[in-house]
């Protein structure tokens, strides 16, 4: 639809632009590649909508070639945009997991949940959790997607996200550690990069990148206008008065940082925190130096990226650690 004659509301730059007719315009990540089998990786994809009723939440399965009765860890994937831009067929997105399911030779699951401003948080967390569920529905292998009941093998099942999907993934295995009785999910591990955690108050070096630290300031209360606070323990999990991480559902964590990301110093106060909370798992982070936040979207072929997708495939198909 075209914008020339509205009138601008506000905007949220470089992300959006809100009109007073209520009308949003998305600047990033609105290309749209169709789910298919991938010409150079040769892995399968397709798009499973209605997963639960009344919502335009689906999901975006990835299966890699030669699979014929296999069965393959699951990873559960959240996209990044500040939980307000892209969705799996964005193609940063599209061509990572599959680049991503090749190298790792595991069954991936990219969560398209609804997105603020129109759907603010916690939907996304919700739409998270509830395809999460769904996922789940097919660990004894009479789910309603053949793929999982054929390939995915529910005694390795992975949480993973990028920024603000990051987020995501800490807050569902929150969620998990806390599940009501009846309820099965059971997650092995969560491999958080790049996560978008934040605060009230600067850490580390967030004070040297004041126009940075403006920008990320301003995130958190737009997508939450209900409780726009930076401690919100959602945001801050490690905030006074936040939950504690002793209850984090899962065994193994991997928390990845980059040098030049202004998001470095909250990765690795998480995994300080996680580290001596009492949490009965095994933490463990990577820093990539020189360079900057989620870089392997943006040179998926660099060198650094594809040692960073080894890195995640080594991380997925290790031995379950025994306690």
């Amino acid at each position: 639809m075209a914008t020339s004659n509205l009138e601008l509301d506000y905007e949220f730059l470089p992300y959006l632009r809100v009109y007073k007719n209520g009308q949003v315009e998305r600047l990033l990540g609105t290309d749209d590649i169709p789910a298919g089998i991938d010409s150079q990786t040769e892995v399968s994809s397709k798009d499973i909508s209605n997963i639960f009723l009344d919502s335009k939440v689906y999901v975006r399965i990835y299966l890699p070639s030669n699979s014929d009765n296999q069965k393959l860890p699951l990873v559960i994937y959240f996209h990044g945009g500040g939980f307000c831009m892209f969705t799996p067929s964005s193609s940063e997105y599209h061509n990572y997991l599959n680049a991503l399911v090749s190298e790792s030779r595991v069954i991936a699951i990219s969560v398209h949940y609804r997105s603020p401003p129109e759907y603010p948080i916690p939907i996304a967390y919700e739409d998270s959790w509830q395809a999460l569920q769904w996922v789940f529905s097919h660990c004894n292998g009479n789910g309603p997607e053949p793929w999982l009941n054929e390939h995915a093998n529910f005694t390795r099942v992975f949480l993973y996200g990028d920024s603000a999907g990051a987020n995501i993934a800490h807050n569902v295995a929150m969620a998990a550690g806390n599940v009501e009785p009846g309820l099965s999910v059971d997650i092995l591990g969560v491999a958080l990069v790049h996560p978008y955690f934040w605060g009230s108050e600067p850490i580390g070096s967030e004070s040297l990148y004041p126009d940075k630290k403006m920008y990320v300031d301003r995130m958190w209360p737009f997508v939450c206008p209900s409780n726009p606070d930076n401690d919100d323990p959602r945001i801050n999990p490690i905030a006074e008065g936040a939950p504690d991480l002793m209850s984090l559902g899962c065994r193994r964590v991997l928390i990845c940082v980059a040098e030049k990301d202004i998001l470095k110093d909250r990765g690795w106060a998480y995994y300080q925190a996680l580290g001596r909370s009492g949490w009965m798992g095994v933490v463990e982070i990577q820093e990539t130096q020189g360079e900057d936040h989620v870089f392997p979207l943006n040179d998926l072929h660099c060198q650094k990226a594809q040692d960073f997708i080894k890195d995640l495939a080594h991380f997925f198909n290790r031995e379950r650690p025994h306690f």
